[in-house]
């Protein structure tokens, strides 16, 4: 399991233990580190992560603290992470938009024209490093329905679509915990729209195959125990 959500997790159990209640405020950082056995700097990225998803509130020049959500929202905030490294059909709907993504792709590439080719950069722009990770797997999720939908196979892009929707919340988790998501999502995005516009399907495939993976590739690494 990744460090990150390894102190992810010692906080939550540290909330279900009651050790930890809305409204209190967290230990100071090398106290808390060191009580949970991690390094400083997983313990930042890991509060870092609990703040953008509400379940800590970090307040400059104050400290940080457990939001005032009830015990039980915060652990239903906090209960994707267990989800993600415990549910295998994650990782198997996964393996099946890896081989789906790819043949939407080689379906759709002699159908594109120079003005499908224009609004997909476009979407690759409205990306940067500033991007939140639910804007990120947002602009994802509607880059990939264009290609799926100019494949030309309505039960395809159907497919696609369910797919994509049921692995939201594992993509979202990897932008919040991997570093380097947003860059790694353009240049794979932009390495796809070079193949199309160049018309080499088979490289244009071969890039859509390789987005799918790294993201199967982040999710079995975060599954290791």
């Amino acid at each position: 399991m990744a460090v990150t959500d390894e102190a992810i997790l010692k906080i939550k159990a540290m909330i279900l233990s009651g050790e930890l209640g809305p409204g209190d405020r967290l230990p100071p950082e090398k106290e808390l580190s060191e009580a949970l056995g991690l390094s400083r700097s997983s313990l930042r990225e890991a509060v870092k992560a609990l703040a953008i998803i509400r379940v800590l509130d970090v307040r400059r020049g104050d400290g940080t603290y457990v939001t005032s959500l009830t015990p039980s929202l915060l652990l239903d905030a906090m209960s994707f992470v267990v989800d993600i490294h415990q549910d295998d059909s994650v990782l198997e709907l996964f393996e099946v938009r890896r081989i789906l993504e790819p043949a939407a792709v080689a379906l759709a590439a002699p159908r594109l024209d120079g003005a499908d080719i224009a609004e997909l950069r476009a979407l690759v722009a409205q990306v940067d490093e500033t991007t939140s990770p639910d804007d990120l797997v947002a602009n994802d999720m509607v880059f990939h329905r264009y290609i799926a939908e100019r494949a030309g196979n309505a039960y395809l892009t159907s497919l696609l679509d369910t797919l994509s929707s049921s692995t939201v919340r594992a993509r979202v988790w990897r932008g919040l915990t991997e570093q380097g998501a947003v860059t790694r999502t353009l240049t794979e995005h932009s390495a796809i729209v070079d193949a199309l516009e160049a018309g080499d399907v088979d490289l244009a495939r071969a890039q859509a195959t390789v987005h799918i993976s790294g993201v199967m590739q982040w999710l079995r690494r975060a599954s290791e125990v």
